[in-house]
């Protein structure tokens, strides 16, 4: 009877809150993990999956983002059960994961995204993410339209799972074609409860476009950030979080104006060793960005 009553009263403050400062309920999380996608890592981990994932929870992070799974191989030659023990043995979790819609964006068949579906439960992720788009289904607005319903549909059975599916975006989005661009169309088209945006910080600003400006006309439609800095001297390579152009202080400013729920830190060129140079950029988010979050 406690028990009741006291559930009772956090559903009557829930909804006090909820009438006088409704923001406060959608805030950003008070702490942040500091997350890898694992495809930096993608010249080791296929060798050693376990001792990979030792490595990077010893760099500082402590969730991941996964890439790769096939129903035939899982996830390098783990299946979701095994994979997810791996990770909890290293004090990991993962919370999403990049899979191939090659062949749902082509055809519309889901079969492929059911075993996803499947695999993303077992390990315990809350996301599916979409991770490329093949030139030959964006080639139109029309294309893109098509694509903002695939995406939509997808949701929906994502949904229906107790999941939510993501976008990540490259440069390709923001080619104007047509008086319009792909990511324009695919914002405008998708319904935010069913499909979520992760943006990829370095592909926005390769791209030409200002990340901070695409946060604020776009509210909530962004809870994952690929964190991936660009090299001062060549930007067409990454580098270190922290020793590159882009002013990700600047970005990290207000965590909950945004909607940031996971920042997964990436990196797809190396001029360092590889664990050194994850291990340097986990110190850099920890202590001058995933910080202004618990003074938030």
């Amino acid at each position: 009877m406690t028990q009741r009553r006291d559930f009772l009263k956090q559903i009557g403050l829930l909804s006090a809150i909820s009438l006088a400062q409704p923001k406060l309920l959608f805030a950003a999380p008070t702490s942040l993990k500091a997350g890898l996608q694992l495809y930096s890592l993608r010249d080791y981990i296929g060798k050693d999956v376990k001792g990979t994932l030792a490595k990077v929870a010893k760099a500082g992070y402590q969730d991941v983002e996964t890439y790769g799974y096939s129903p035939e191989k899982h996830f390098w030659g783990l299946t979701p059960k095994d994979f997810r023990a791996a990770l909890a043995a290293n004090g990991l979790t993962t919370s999403s994961g990049h899979y191939d819609f090659g062949s749902y964006m082509r055809t519309g068949n889901e079969d492929a995204l059911k075993a996803y579906i499947a695999a993303a439960t077992a390990t315990g992720q809350a996301y599916i993410i979409v991770p490329y788009l093949d030139e030959q289904v964006r080639t139109t607005p029309d294309d893109f339209k098509a694509v903002a319903a695939k995406l939509n549909k997808a949701g929906a059975v994502c949904k229906a799972a107790g999941l939510k599916l993501g976008y990540h975006n490259h440069d390709f989005e923001f080619k104007p074609i047509g008086g319009t661009t792909l990511y324009d169309v695919m914002l405008k088209e998708t319904d935010p409860a069913l499909v979520d945006f992760e943006m990829d910080v370095y592909w926005v600003v390769r791209a030409g476009q200002d990340p901070a400006k695409l946060l604020q006309a776009h509210p909530n439609r962004f809870p994952m950030w690929h964190v991936k800095d660009m090299d001062k001297a060549k930007p067409d390579l990454n580098t270190e979080v922290g020793a590159g152009s882009i002013d990700y202080r600047k970005l990290f400013a207000n965590p909950a104006a945004s909607g940031l729920k996971h920042a997964y830190m990436e990196q797809e060129n190396f001029s360092l060793d590889a664990y050194q140079s994850i291990t340097q950029s986990a110190a850099y988010m920890k202590k001058n960005l995933l910080s202004s979050l618990k003074k938030s």
